[in-house]
């Protein structure tokens, strides 16, 4: 039986919790890691009910290397991750920046680290339209250039891309970061 199984971060936040029932539906089987400090898990039970089937969680910290290796042992079958764990409030950010450089950035390494010890295919990052900037052009491709950024969380976007381009060079890991505005 081929490999098939995706980890999802955050996978009981809205964007998440979204993509794991499109996961399953195109015949993926998903797990999920979200320690629910953004979130309170009801998602997972929208999921189950839609599905039809019970997706596990892991309620660790993505800040704890040693926890997330533990879970690429138990599945040493996952062929992808798509990482959406991250905080995200622009105000917060800039209350809190350290928090914010701390989960945003030691979470994307501890990830980038268990794709090259546990040999995973595929890497999508969320990042976000913050890392153009203040920019007065409109519409943005792929192809502007970033801009200045405007708070602690954009900048955690933009070295998160950085961090992932200088990963891929040398690594068998495919990877793609994925920019997009408020996605509700």
């Amino acid at each position: 039986m081929p490999k098939n199984k995706v980890l999802v971060t955050g996978g009981c936040g809205y964007i998440g919790s979204h993509t794991i029932v499109d996961l399953c539906d195109k015949g993926y089987e998903v797990i999920s890691i979200d320690n629910l400090s953004k979130s309170d898990g009801s998602a997972l039970l929208g999921i189950e009910k839609i599905l039809n089937k019970q997706i596990i969680n892991y309620n660790i910290d993505l800040c704890d290397l040693n926890s997330i290796e533990n879970v690429f042992r138990e599945n040493n079958d996952v062929i992808g991750i798509v990482h959406f764990a991250a905080f995200k409030s622009v105000p917060e950010s800039i209350e809190q920046p350290l928090v914010y450089y701390h989960n945003n950035i030691t979470s994307l390494v501890n990830l980038l680290n268990c794709c090259d010890k546990y040999s995973i295919d595929n890497f999508v990052f969320s990042s976000s339209c913050s890392v153009y900037g203040d920019l007065s052009l409109s519409p943005v491709s792929e192809d502007t250039p970033l801009g200045n950024v405007t708070c602690p969380y954009a900048q955690t976007k933009q070295m998160g891309e950085q961090i992932i381009k200088d990963f891929f060079v040398n690594s068998k890991t495919k990877c793609v970061a994925l920019r997009y505005f408020n996605p509700v």
